[in-house]
């Protein structure tokens, strides 16, 4: 892990700060070249995670942090951003097309232990 997130080229993290120098949002971003659901295209760029504090949100804050990864994800030879959500929640869904994304696809993993 330690290698992955060192490496500029596959992994970004991008922070909002207040006028008084408090952290207030943070994004993560990372280059996939696997196959990610619902894209078009390899590498796609992947919002890792979105966070504002709760006093911060519905200021612009997130949508600058995403714009923020889709910068970089262009610079690093993307042509695609794309993201997740777990099933039940349906605030990260208001938010995500809020910030431009479109629904692809719903899936439910499955699992079996070999023992």
């Amino acid at each position: 892990m330690r290698s992955y997130v060192a490496d500029q080229r596959r992994y970004a993290n991008f922070l909002a700060y207040s006028a008084a120098s408090d952290a207030i949002g943070l994004a993560e971003v990372s280059v996939r070249s696997d196959y990610v659901n619902g894209t078009e295209t390899s590498p796609v760029a992947f919002l890792e995670g979105l966070y504002v504090v709760p006093h911060a949100r519905r200021k612009g804050i997130g949508a600058a942090l995403v714009a923020a990864a889709c910068d970089w994800g262009r610079s690093a030879g993307c042509r695609e951003i794309a993201s997740d959500a777990l099933l039940d929640n349906s605030t990260s869904y208001v938010v995500h097309r809020a910030l431009g994304f479109e629904e692809t696809e719903r899936v439910v993993y499955f699992r079996r232990k070999l023992a």
